[in-house]
């Protein structure tokens, strides 16, 4: 069905009007993006495909190669462009500019105060990696993944390998809880014993893994879940 044919309260641009933001899926944000779809896919089935595809791939969406996205039929240089460029902002808006380093290391508390209004009231789950020096100075901030209403897909290839190539000496792993309530559930707890075993592979250390919620947040270090 192409979007025009679609009731006016469910197409992306009128819902969004409506709503705000806030209300459309990714695949409706995506296929505002997209603008125009094919002779034989709207824009909304190509935003699945495009979300399908390097998902499965990357396990990031945001972290999407140009040259990936074009491969993808219906998707050609323009509309590839308007993809990367929008994540690339995304990025950017969300990490902003860290210039001045901390003077004294990252505690859970400095993270909390860092991410808290990027995160504590974004209706989806976002995983951020913060990267830290041999000081354990906070040096810069990476998205990691964008997630649903309440999920964002982890891997440890895709919080590590940021890291290593920045040369981080250490990450600290965050993301947020949209509900508000920050206690961890059992996949945050099993996803954190992940990462501690990938960071003893890749030699980055995992100082903590913080759990932002409205008003509070969880520390895994202070639980004890992350030691040494």
């Amino acid at each position: 069905m192409q979007i025009k044919s679609m009731p006016e309260c469910e197409r992306p641009q009128e819902k969004l009007l409506f709503a705000g933001p806030g209300a459309l899926s990714n695949t409706e944000l995506l296929a505002l993006i997209i603008r125009t779809g094919t002779e034989k896919q709207s824009a909304l089935q190509l935003a699945e495909e495009v979300i399908a595809v390097t998902v499965s791939d990357t396990g990031n969406f945001a972290a999407a190669d140009v040259r990936e996205l074009m491969n993808i039929s219906g998707i050609g240089t323009a509309k590839a462009c308007s993809i990367a460029a929008s994540m690339e902002l995304a990025r950017r808006m969300l990490n902003g500019s860290v210039a001045e380093k901390a003077s004294s290391p990252a505690t859970a508390q400095d993270v909390y105060e860092l991410l808290r209004q990027d995160m504590m009231n974004e209706k989806r789950e976002l995983l951020v990696s913060l990267h830290l020096n041999t000081r354990m100075q906070i040096e810069s901030k990476q998205i990691i993944s964008i997630g649903c209403l309440d999920s964002a897909p982890v891997h440890p290839r895709e919080v590590f390998r940021p890291a290593v190539r920045s040369g981080a000496a250490a990450v600290i792993v965050a993301h947020n809880h949209p509900s508000g309530d920050p206690e961890p559930s059992s996949e945050d707890i099993a996803v954190t014993e992940r990462l501690i075993k990938a960071a003893g592979i890749v030699g980055i250390r995992l100082l903590d893994h913080i759990v932002v919620g409205q008003d509070r947040y969880v520390s895994m270090r202070e639980r004890g879940i992350i030691s040494g």
